[in-house]
């Protein structure tokens, strides 16, 4: 009995001592959950109130400093262009700029050219940051982006560039020709060579500023406002009757294949406009008797199937470098060939605006010595009931590509057809 009792007490014993310690567990958790971490001091108890929700609707990259130059609050977007690193301010010209501003209270500004992290480029990222006190105690760092908005500059200030030197080269040599002509006016042979170069001057600067006005238009134009189904085979036959007669001149063999009675939707004329300037290139960049081909056919993707036009050239080709920018405006591969054939480097320009405002694509591949094929990537126009639906959905969708990079399917080479779509690194036969 007294063993039973015993037993008792220390069960009673030990159940009290559980709860106790139970308790003291509960009360510290509770106080562990009011102090104030680190986090919550920086967001809540440093920042001024409101000042927290102003600077996730910036769009400019956002920094607070302590008087410490720790960072108490930084956006994303800080964290994405490398300015805070570790929780410190990585920029050593911004983190001064911030220590002045923490000292007289003045606001300071600055632009600056910053080395992009984690890729091997060696341009630079440019920046406009402004520094302002905040409290007391706090300083504020906003960060502007300003590399997009140089480039699109400077991408300005060459176009004004090259279209003076290119209209200055014909309106010089005219007044040249002008003068040769009057000095000769007793030589009647002189006279006749003269003029005739005069109009060769003519007619390129005509073609410059045609395809100028050409340039402008398909930019600020929306092709798919009176949209219709063309006739791939009659965009073919024009491209060729276009270039019939250099090709004859050169003894250039131009041969057309592939999938017949397709349809793509869009402007006839942009469109007959942007494949007559790939088989033109073609044709002034091929050498006497070669071959340059056309070919077509349909292609499935998930955002809509497709019509892809390949123009394949035995021509001089492209290098690599020269790939990357050949759809600049003004950008000769052969400035000096160029000039031979009239060109005005704008061709190519006009036929990526064409193809990008019907919601299509352009890519090229090239092989030095080997040729070029250029191919055309456009949405394909539904056959009778389809095609009012196709005006539906294209109306709506007008100036938005309808595919991008990942929709690609491979290229392959059009099997049983004159050309292919991608010619292999051997000279076609």
């Amino acid at each position: 009995m007294n063993l039973d009792a015993a037993l008792a007490a220390a069960a009673a014993i030990a159940g009290v001592c559980t709860g106790v310690i139970a308790m003291l567990a509960f009360r510290w958790s509770e106080r562990d959950q009011a102090r104030p971490t680190r986090s919550s001091l920086h967001t809540d108890a440093v920042l001024p109130p409101g000042v927290d929700t102003v600077l996730s609707v910036l769009r400019s990259s956002a920094v607070v400093l302590d008087e410490a130059d720790a960072v108490v609050k930084a956006s994303s977007a800080a964290y994405a262009l490398g300015l805070v690193r570790g929780g410190k301010l990585a920029v050593e010209p911004m983190l001064q700029m911030a220590r002045d501003t923490r000292r007289d209270g003045e606001i300071r500004q600055v632009e600056l050219d910053l080395p992009r992290r984690g890729t091997g480029r060696g341009d630079a990222l440019a920046v406009s940051a402004r520094v302002a006190p905040l409290g007391s105690r706090l300083v504020l760092l906003l960060v502007e982006d300003l590399t997009e908005a140089r480039r699109i500059e400077a991408v300005r200030r060459d176009f004004v560039a090259n279209v003076s030197h290119e209209l200055k080269t014909p309106v010089g040599a005219l007044s040249l020709l002008s003068e040769a002509v009057m000095d000769a006016s007793d030589d009647p042979e002189a006279v006749t060579r003269f003029a005739g170069r005069m109009q060769v001057e003519a007619t390129r600067l005509t073609n410059l500023v045609q395809e100028l006005i050409d340039l402008s238009r398909v930019q600020n134009d929306d092709p798919l406002e009176d949209a219709e189904p063309v006739r791939v085979d009659e965009l073919v036959a024009e491209a060729i009757d276009r270039c019939r007669h250099q090709a004859s001149t050169k003894q250039i063999t131009m041969a057309s294949g592939g999938t017949a009675d397709l349809h793509v939707w869009g402007n006839r004329g942009q469109l007959a406009a942007a494949l007559g300037n790939l088989v033109e290139n073609a044709v002034n960049y091929s050498p006497a008797r070669t071959r340059v081909g056309i070919a077509a056919r349909h292609v499935s993707a998930p955002g809509g199937d497709l019509i892809e036009l390949a123009v394949t050239d035995q021509g001089i080709g492209i290098s690599e470098k020269d790939r990357e920018r050949v759809f600049e405006r003004f950008y000769r591969v052969d400035p000096a060939r160029s000039r031979a054939t009239g060109g005005t480097g704008l061709g190519l320009s006009i036929v990526k605006h064409v193809v990008a405002s019907h919601g299509g694509e352009v890519s090229v591949w090239s092989a030095e010595g080997q040729g070029s094929t250029f191919t055309l990537r456009l949405p394909e126009a539904g056959a009778g009931r389809d095609r009012e639906r196709d005006r539906e959905r294209y109306g709506r969708d007008r100036g938005r590509p309808l595919i991008g990079p990942d929709d690609r399917e491979d290229d392959e080479t059009f099997p049983d057809e004159p050309l292919p779509a991608r010619p292999t690194r051997q000279v076609i036969p």
